[in-house]
This record gives structure tokens, C-alpha cells and sequence, in this order.
């Protein structure tokens, strides 16, 4: 082990087998504000305190229930200076939440509309000659599609988000 290690802190290699991660992982954490820059060994190796595994921990999982890098900054920048953001942080899932539900709701009527437009097609086909075109994607000109996978109706391609606290 290196002096790193004598002194209880944790040099990049180590944190990132520790954290699962990337040592290229930590230095983009640590250029988004979300991992605060570690000390310096005389030898300049990066030295993280022993609690930077429990961070980075942190951050994966709230990475992977879909917080983003740039809300973790703001959200980790209040709480290191002494303020609370569990209101913010509640906010930002319940939006989180909303948008997923959205999507859930756009995927099931995507899917149903689907099994319709393969009806219509399974139908087309078995009144087609063999080897003869039965034009399904240019019977989707005539369809009508829901509103939400229109591309007519399609705004600026972001989840709609409403605010829901319980």
C-alpha cells in the first residue's frame, strides 16, 4: 500500500476498485462539482478522505434513479455548506417520477398502437398475392397516430413534467 493509504486516505486507483467506478469517473465527478476535489500527496497523487467511497456510492445510485450530474452539483453544493436540500432533492424525484409515469403511459399506447397497426397489417398480407406489395409503411400515411407519437404534435423532445408531492 502506498503512503496514501498509511494515512487513511485513499489514492484514485483505490477509491475507484472501492466505488466500481473509473479513475477518469472521479476526475469528471470532481470537474462537475460533485465530488469535491481531493488533497495532494507530496508525490501529487490524489489523497481522498476514507468517506469519498460512500459518496461516490451515493452518486451512482442516484445516477441510476435518474438524477443528473448537474442536479447532484447544486443539491451536494447546499448540503456542503451547511444548508438542507431534501426539499429540492424531493422535488426533483417527484418530477423525476412524473415524467417516468409519462413516458409509462406514452409506451403503452405506443404498444397498443401498434398490435393495432400489425393487425391491419397481418390482414393486408393475407389479402396480398405472394411476392406482391401489400404497402404497410405507406398505409401509416393514412392512420392516424396518437398525438404523442405524432410527429406533428412533438414539441422539443423533452418529457413533460409535472410536480407531484405526497
Amino acid at each position: 500500500m502506498g503512503d496514501a493509504s498509511k494515512n487513511g486516505f485513499l489514492r484514485a486507483g483505490e477509491l475507484a476498485r472501492l466505488s466500481g467506478v473509473s479513475t477518469d469517473t472521479l476526475r469528471h465527478y470532481e470537474r462537475k462539482g460533485v465530488l469535491p476535489k481531493p488533497g495532494r500527496s507530496r508525490n501529487r497523487y490524489r489523497q481522498y478522505p476514507p468517506e469519498a467511497a460512500k459518496r461516490v456510492l451515493m452518486i451512482q445510485r442516484a445516477l441510476a434513479i435518474g438524477f443528473t450530474l448537474d442536479e447532484l452539483a447544486g443539491i451536494l453544493n447546499v448540503r456542503d455548506n451547511g444548508g438542507s436540500p431534501c426539499g429540492r432533492v424531493l422535488e426533483i424525484a417527484a418530477a423525476k417520477l412524473a415524467a417516468l409515469e409519462q413516458r409509462i403511459v406514452e409506451t403503452i399506447a405506443l404498444r397498443d398502437e401498434l398490435s393495432s397497426i400489425l393487425d391491419d397489417w397481418d390482414a393486408k398480407l393475407s389479402s396480398t398475392q405472394p411476392g406482391g406489395r401489400a404497402a404497410l409503411l405507406e398505409s401509416l400515411t393514412g392512420r392516424n397516430l396518437s398525438k404523442a407519437r405524432d410527429p406533428q404534435f412533438q414539441k422539443s423532445g423533452k418529457p413533460r413534467q409535472k410536480h407531484r408531492r405526497s
